[in-house]
């Protein structure tokens, strides 16, 4: 098949791990390798994608294992934990990618690109910390902590304190260029992992990592629109949109405008932990000079980009 254009395909945290009971190493490969196979089946299609993806569970297993290390190790800080787990995740997704490829006789490549995003430093998010990561603690050590390391604390529903950080709006990709040239040499590449690791700027240029987390979403949709992809497609766990959802009401969408999307948001249709902000990227894609975006499931993938599935955003 002949050329589609460019693709950025976010794939969310749960074609990573499954379920509970599946969240080793190993499993997030396997599951990964899932994924992966319905990706080549769209490259297969002529697509060139970057693929990027969410990275929730696997900071807070390093975060974890750097807790319970610290008695004898250094912890490590969380734009770290981002550069970390874009070096791990990239590796699984290249490395399946790559197999995939050899069984199928394509001669592509894939690179993995450790990706920084530059957030503004008087972003309102940094005087409001929502964004809870890290374990549970009793009052007393979430209240030491907050003293001795700066840490905003919050008590979490009865549940235990946790640290909560700062989830400040991208405004651009750092490596973007870097991510085009390889794209238009038709390298498949693995870029922005969870949204990319948060940077602020100086008056010079130069660019410092922050503690806090970035809407993969919103990383994806503004690389896409750095990039000038022709297609945005947020792969996540359900195969098209609902209004209603879960309720007797429930109705899919094949389609919505731009101008339906934000009607449906004022509407209260999209919820806030899952939906809406996946709904209120692809709007910032099309805000940026976007052309259309899909949502779906990954298997579904195929089917959608052929118009038989999904759920299609147009301008």
């Amino acid at each position: 098949m002949g050329r589609q254009g460019i693709a950025v395909v976010a794939v969310g945290g749960n074609a990573l791990i499954k379920d509970k009971a599946h969240q080793t190493v190993q499993d997030q490969y396997e599951a990964a390798k899932d994924t992966m196979k319905h990706i080549v089946d769209m490259i297969q299609k002529g697509w060139d994608v970057v693929i990027t993806h969410g990275n929730g569970p696997q900071v807070g297993f390093i975060l974890r294992r750097s807790e319970l290390a610290r008695h004898e190790m250094h912890e490590v800080p969380l734009d770290y934990c981002g550069a970390d787990t874009q070096g791990a995740i990239g590796y699984m997704f290249q490395n399946a990618l790559q197999n995939e490829f050899k069984d199928r006789g394509m001669q592509k490549d894939a690179a993995a690109v450790v990706t920084q995003t530059i957030v503004d430093k008087n972003d309102p998010a940094f005087q409001n910390p929502t964004k809870p990561i890290g374990s549970f603690m009793d009052e007393e050590e979430a209240q030491r902590r907050a003293k001795n390391e700066g840490w905003t604390v919050v008590e979490d529903a009865g549940r235990g304190w946790r640290r909560v950080v700062p989830s400040p709006i991208p405004t651009r990709i750092v490596e973007a260029k870097v991510i085009e040239t390889l794209i238009r040499a038709g390298i498949i590449v693995v870029a922005v992992g969870g949204g990319g690791i948060p940077v602020v700027e100086d008056e010079a240029g130069r660019v410092t990592g922050v503690e806090a987390v970035i809407d993969k979403d919103f990383g994806s949709a503004l690389l896409a629109a750095n990039i000038r992809a022709d297609l945005f497609v947020i792969s996540t766990a359900v195969e098209k949109v609902a209004l209603y959802f879960n309720t007797p009401d429930q109705v899919f969408l094949d389609q919505m405008t731009v101008a339906k999307a934000k009607q449906y948001i004022e509407e209260g249709h999209f919820a806030a932990g899952s939906m809406l902000p996946k709904i209120q990227a692809i709007i910032k894609f099309f805000d940026e000079g976007g052309k259309k975006a899909l949502i779906t499931d990954p298997k579904h993938i195929s089917d959608a980009l052929e118009g038989k599935t999904g759920t299609w955003i147009v301008p």
